[in-house]
């Protein structure tokens, strides 16, 4: 059985179940990667820390998503409290073995106007919670924007949609080198550029929900056809800025380095047909070329623009200079491989969006898959990183983010996670082998923590946290027994994995 998707639902594919249902090959160890190679695990700011209306932060456009009429989630008011709980959360972590924590600062925390004064005891927080990290040895990888822009900068002037955002921006990034370059030596600028703009400004299915008919569903304004270039556009050139500001100003002293995020999903072609190869490719300009061709080589790709028109946006030749190698590291997030197919007939539309600029569709086979949920292939990450080798000169790459969706109240012997961890892990390993110049690998997510597409009702986290107390505790499942133990340079099978964990946990694994 197959189910044929427009590429326009691919953002509601991070929504289901990616359980595996093929057993990942074992027999490596943490020590076949190289010695600097970073592990570590992640969340972001609204996502984790709650204390939404405490000490002096304002709203963001996330605060006001889960506010919608249409969104019934929930919302990340108290999320996982990891604001008052941050020196439990970094023993956890040392716990676990992580060498590294990523995690994002709330733009409406540190600077709740957008723009102007600091907030004391949003800088305070970060302090304490950075701090507390190179304590304990583990790095702070750090994204400055993660889905949640300041609310009033949205209402100002409509946030990436308007040139102030690059003034803004910057001097926000300028805050954070400041204050805390000083033990900060890896900054992601935006987190999944590609997804925010499609989700967001396309599609009207995340923050700040802006679309237009026939594209987007529950559009609170905007214009699908013109939006999503203009946006990227403003990103892209806010991004440079801010790279040019701490190569100038802070680099020299700070050593340190920045990087842009990118959600890929390895698209591959459904048949050996030319078309749908070609289908594959396309999609991949768009979807990663729309951002990886600025940043190399100045510019957007060529099908890009011949397809946008007057809609994408120009550089002049200031702007693309300012664009073209900026950047230290490329952070990726992949989570699965999709099927693509040619879909011509959506250029004949007399009103296009981003999406149908494309001209792909998505095919995803279920055959084999458990109820409800969507098989893995851990070959994907491979071909993600082979491709940026081939295609971008195989820059230095993180990958941020990478885990599986499970139900939030589902067993805490998640040992389809601990298999997905696996497979990816390991093919992670043949691709380095291989060639790829990844640097670091982040599991999402080191804590359940309130998702962008469903709120609490799914679970990525390496620990369940039990939303039934206040008190909120913290429950190791069995994939962060099994992270713990290859961190920590040991491999062993997941029957081992769960008769330790069923004999160390009092009972908590019959949950």
């Amino acid at each position: 059985m197959a189910i044929v998707l427009s590429l326009s639902l691919l953002v509601l594919l991070l929504n289901f179940d990616l359980r595996e249902i093929a057993v990942a090959a074992e027999g490596y160890s943490r020590h076949d990667f190289p010695a600097d190679f970073v592990f570590g695990s992640g969340t972001s700011a609204y996502q984790v820390e709650g204390a939404a209306n405490e000490d002096g932060r304002m709203p963001s456009i996330f605060d006001t998503f889960t506010r919608s009429e249409n969104w019934q989630g929930g919302n990340g008011d108290v999320a996982s409290d990891e604001y008052h709980k941050y020196k439990e959360d970094v023993q956890l972590m040392v716990d676990t073995g992580l060498d590294a924590y990523r995690f994002s600062i709330s733009w409406p925390r540190l600077i709740p106007n957008g723009s102007g004064s600091v907030n004391r005891k949003g800088l305070e927080y970060y302090n304490n919670l950075i701090n507390e990290l190179v304590n304990h040895g583990i790095q702070p990888h750090v994204t400055l924007l993660h889905s949640d822009l300041p609310q009033v900068l949205e209402d100002k002037y409509g946030g990436f949609l308007d040139r102030q955002i690059v003034e803004d921006f910057t001097a926000y990034a300028d805050v954070c080198f400041k204050e805390f370059g000083d033990r900060v030596s890896h900054w992601t600028t935006v987190n999944e550029g590609n997804i925010f703009i499609m989700g967001g400004y396309d599609l009207g299915q995340t923050p700040p929900q802006r679309c237009s008919a026939p594209f987007g569903f529950n559009c609170q304004g905007g214009n699908s056809t013109t939006e999503p270039y203009i946006v990227a556009h403003n990103m892209l050139l806010a991004h440079a800025s801010i790279v040019s500001l701490y190569k100038k100003k802070y680099q020299a002293t700070q050593h340190g380095l920045v990087g842009f995020n990118l959600y890929s999903f390895n698209p591959v072609p459904l048949t050996n047909s030319t078309e749908d190869v070609m289908a594959a490719r396309r999609a991949n300009d768009f979807f990663i070329g729309w951002f990886m061709d600025p940043l190399m080589y100045g510019d957007y790709p060529e099908i890009m623009k011949n397809t946008a028109g007057k809609r994408i946006p120009s550089f002049t030749k200031d702007e693309s200079k300012l664009l073209k190698g900026s950047f230290d590291f490329i952070a990726i997030n992949h989570y699965f491989s999709v099927h693509v197919k040619d879909n011509p007939s959506s250029l004949k539309m007399e009103l296009r969006d981003y999406v149908s600029d494309m001209a792909a569709a998505m095919i995803f086979s279920t055959d084999g898959a458990p109820p409800g949920g969507l098989p893995f292939m851990p070959w994907g990450l491979q071909e993600v990183l082979e491709y940026f080798k081939q295609v971008y000169g195989n820059p230095p790459i993180y990958i941020q983010e990478n885990g599986q969706r499970t139900d939030r109240n589902s067993s805490i012997n998640d040992t389809s996670r601990v298999e997905y961890l696996q497979g990816f892990i390991g093919g992670l390993l043949d691709a380095i082998r291989n060639g790829s110049n990844a640097r670091g690998y982040f599991t999402w997510s080191f804590l359940d923590v309130f998702e962008l597409l469903d709120g609490n009702a799914s679970s990525f986290g390496l620990y369940f946290v039990d939303l039934n107390y206040p008190n909120l505790p913290r429950y190791p499942k069995l994939s962060q027994h099994w992270y713990s133990k290859f961190l920590k340079g040991k491999s062993i099978p997941l029957d081992g994995i769960v008769e330790a964990a069923n004999s160390s946990s009092s009972g908590l694994y019959s949950r």
